[in-house]
């Protein structure tokens, strides 16, 4: 279907990404309260071996089909809530399986919505004909109770830019927390002097870890370190429970690698992390030694605050997932280049929530210092504007796609040009927008909406995924040369 937005030809894909509540995810349902633990234990302890296998028999009827790994999920739950068992001999497996069952429940991750697409070229290009590109997708699923994580699907774009996308899986998978992970002692010195907290209480936990150390070496050093210290002031607390909190939510995870993309799912895990992970924009980031690591910044959010995070991985089956550092680590909306810049790793940002800001840095972690290089001058952009994705590297310079909120808070998408060079000139801007929500786009989970989290170019077309209203997702093509030539013809730069 091809249409005409701002005089350049746009064809939508017969691509259609639409919630799916069958997809459910095995989650631990444990109370809070002990006393509720060991009441709903008594249930299953006071039955008969028999009872326990026919209540089982029922549990695999109803939930075997929908899980490929059930038994291994139950006993994984049961095994959170053993210490509470209040029985002296030994506990069969199927009561075991059983109290697992108890303790777990199922979660339907895009029950609500699955939006806010990126795209990136796949890590694995075996195969693949000449000119065509196999791609990952990222998207955030949104389920009960707005919880958002990230799920994957993959495809292929052909040599004539049509877009094909693989099956998905019926089941879906948490990944394998790495139990003793390792940290950067620079980024925990970092975030401490951002938040006024590298004084002498965490400089005497952190003086006597190597430049990289573990969780086991940290906890070890905090629990002699609280031994030690008398008396234990508030600022004292403070420093460690900060420092805790940031060993907490710098973690890593694993996929099997034989486990379809389609089933990888990073769900929420670190305290800041509660209420969601949001709009993560992946980007193939390309070393100066032609090394690759692929990066996305993403939004925690706990319920009452945000926390600007980064996700790296080389193959999408390990992740590390880190916390940034910076005084102007703020907001919503980074972006990072797709290389360095020169010499320097370059960010999109919009730490006041309103104006696109370019930070610099030296570090794909620590930011700071941000330049001011586009605020909003169209209608359709009146409210804020923010980056739809990395910057894409052409020929006439750095296409960023960009998103404007105007009147009744409608959401389009739009796009500019920034020198190569010095990606702090913007030398082309469209003053209409790309895209804009028309028609059934308009509705939605949140109405009125286009919105995209990364895009990519093939041949001379930019491939576009977006979010239709909060809702569903679904691809778009457009033609780069006409997208470049309007915004390099006539089009002022602020």
């Amino acid at each position: 279907k091809l249409s005409l937005m701002n005089s350049i030809r746009l064809r939508r894909h017969a691509i259609s990404i639409v919630p799916q509540s069958r997809r459910v995810l095995l989650r631990p349902f444990i109370p809070a309260e002990m006393s509720r633990i060991r009441t709903m234990m008594e249930r299953v302890f006071v039955r008969s071996e028999e009872s326990v296998g026919e209540e089982l028999a029922k549990v695999w009827q109803d939930f075997e089909f929908r899980h490929r790994n059930l038994g291994a999920v139950l006993l994984e739950n049961y095994e959170r809530v053993q210490k509470q068992v209040p029985w002296a001999a030994p506990v069969s497996d199927q009561r075991k399986l059983l109290l697992g069952a108890l303790f777990s429940g199922e979660y339907a991750l895009e029950s609500a919505a699955i939006f806010n697409p990126s795209i990136v070229a796949h890590p694995d290009q075996r195969g693949v004909a000449p000119g065509a590109v196999r791609f990952v997708m990222s998207l955030r699923a949104t389920g009960e109770g707005h919880i958002s994580s990230i799920e994957f699907r993959t495809g292929m774009i052909d040599a004539g830019g049509n877009i094909s996308m693989d099956s998905v899986s019926p089941y879906v998978s948490a990944a394998e927390i790495v139990a003793n992970p390792s940290f950067q002692k620079r980024q925990f010195q970092m975030k401490l002097l951002e938040l006024g907290l590298l004084q002498e209480d965490a400089q005497a936990v952190l003086a006597p870890l190597g430049d990289i150390f573990s969780l086991a070496e940290l906890t070890q050093i905090m629990a002699q370190v609280r031994q030690k210290t008398e008396p234990k002031t508030h600022d004292f607390r403070r420093a460690l429970d900060c420092i805790q909190w940031l060993a907490d939510s710098n973690y890593e995870q694993h996929f099997p690698e034989t486990l379809a993309f389609s089933e990888r799912i990073v769900f929420p895990f670190s305290p800041n992390e509660t209420n969601g992970i949001e709009d993560a924009r992946f980007v193939r980031f390309r070393e100066d030694d032609g090394s690759v690591m692929y990066y996305a910044t993403y939004t925690a959010y706990n319920g009452r605050s945000i926390l600007p995070q980064l996700i790296e991985t080389l193959d999408f089956a390990k992740f590390r997932i880190l916390t940034l550092s910076g005084a102007r680590v703020q907001n919503k909306g980074m972006a990072l280049f797709p290389r360095r810049v020169g010499g320097r790793y370059a960010m999109l940002s919009r730490f006041d929530d309103e104006n696109l800001f370019l930070m610099y840095s030296q570090s794909p972690y620590e930011w700071t210092d941000p330049q001011l290089i586009l605020r909003p001058s169209a209608m359709w952009e009146s409210v804020k504007i923010g980056n739809c994705g990395s910057p894409i590297e052409t020929d006439a310079g750095w296409l960023v796609l960009t998103h404007g909120v105007g009147p009744m808070r409608k959401y389009c998408i739009g796009a500019v040009l920034l020198d190569r060079e010095d990606p702090t000139q913007v030398i082309g801007r469209l003053h209409e927008p790309l895209l804009a929500p028309e028609g059934a786009d308009r509705e939605g989970y949140v109405p009125n909406v286009v919105y995209s989290c990364g895009s990519m170019v093939h041949g001379r077309e930019l491939i576009l995924p977006f979010a239709v209203s909060d809702l569903a997702s679904t691809i778009i093509s457009v033609s780069l040369d006409e997208l470049l030539a309007k915004l390099t013809c006539g089009a002022s730069a602020r």
